[in-house]
């Protein structure tokens, strides 16, 4: 007497089941590099360890003060600067996705920064890039300072942008935030490089001005969020490993003859034109 056949579907799954169990054990794992390319970044700090802006930044100039009086000085000859390579330059700062925005800095550093290559010093920026931003937002939210393109009618350097920005407050500048943070703790690790990078965390700030989305207030309340978040990394263990790090990837670049790869005697010359007014 023969036994009766199973069913085909139950060994169906079962075979199914044993390839992907086979599959799962002899993947490979991600390396470190890999995981900090492809896992979505976070911040440095939590969120009660970010800068409280609304406690920091005094409110924005009021219409009709002498500090909106320099505003809109300041905001006229940083707009006549359209057209100009000035204005080309302001357009390529106001990228600060990555892996594109991780090089903001390469020509002042004098290095390409990578996420294979400089994996320490792309998390490094990446991540306090997040912080920087955040140290912002609180008291943007509270002002919702409307934008001078939004003031003055003109357009901007990033058209597409246009919708996000207006709802969005002016004050303080989180590009100019950014900028500073960034200028700082690289000026630590490459002190070689310090006046470079912080004349560059100082023109990439204007640079908002010239793409008329932010006022000259805006720029210098931006550069104190930026140190104030900076001072709060340095308490963060993962910030200061990745620090040393990089750190080490600079060294390291120096020792083997690396350099920027882009035109950085036409950017430097470029980024020496500014509105008069700008402090």
């Amino acid at each position: 007497m023969s036994l009766p056949a199973l069913p085909a579907r139950p060994l169906l799954g079962l075979a199914i089941a044993l390839s992907l169990a086979g599959c799962a054990s002899t993947a490979p794992a991600p390396t470190a590099v890999e995981a900090t390319i492809t896992t979505k970044a976070v911040g440095y700090l939590d969120k009660a360890a970010v800068p409280a802006s609304i406690a920091l930044v005094p409110a924005p100039p009021a219409a009709g003060s002498a500090g909106f009086a320099l505003d809109e000085q300041v905001s006229r000859e940083a707009r006549a600067l359209r057209g100009t390579p000035r204005f080309a330059q302001a357009t390529r700062d106001a990228e600060l996705g990555f892996p594109a925005g991780a090089n903001q800095f390469s020509c002042a550093a004098d290095i390409d920064v990578d996420a294979v290559k400089t994996p320490a010093l792309y998390r490094l920026l990446e991540r306090s890039r997040i912080d920087a931003s955040a140290a912002t937002k609180a008291a943007k939210n509270q002002y919702q300072r409307p934008r001078p393109f939004m003031v003055n009618g003109e357009p901007t350097c990033t058209p597409d942008d246009e919708a996000g920005l207006r709802r969005n407050g002016s004050y303080p500048s989180g590009h100019t935030s950014i900028g500073w943070a960034w200028a700082l703790i690289l000026s630590e690790i490459a002190p070689d490089r310090a006046d470079a990078i912080q004349a560059r965390g100082r023109n990439y700030g204007e640079s908002r001005l010239v793409c008329n989305v932010h006022w000259q207030s805006d720029i210098l309340e931006g550069r104190f969020m930026g140190a104030a978040a900076v001072a709060r990394l340095h308490d963060n263990a993962a910030f200061n490993k990745d620090l040393l790090a990089a750190r080490k990837e600079i060294a390291d670049a120096r020792k083997a003859g690396l350099h920027s790869s882009r035109d950085c005697a036409a950017e430097e010359a470029v980024l020496k034109v500014r509105p008069e007014s700008a402090l």
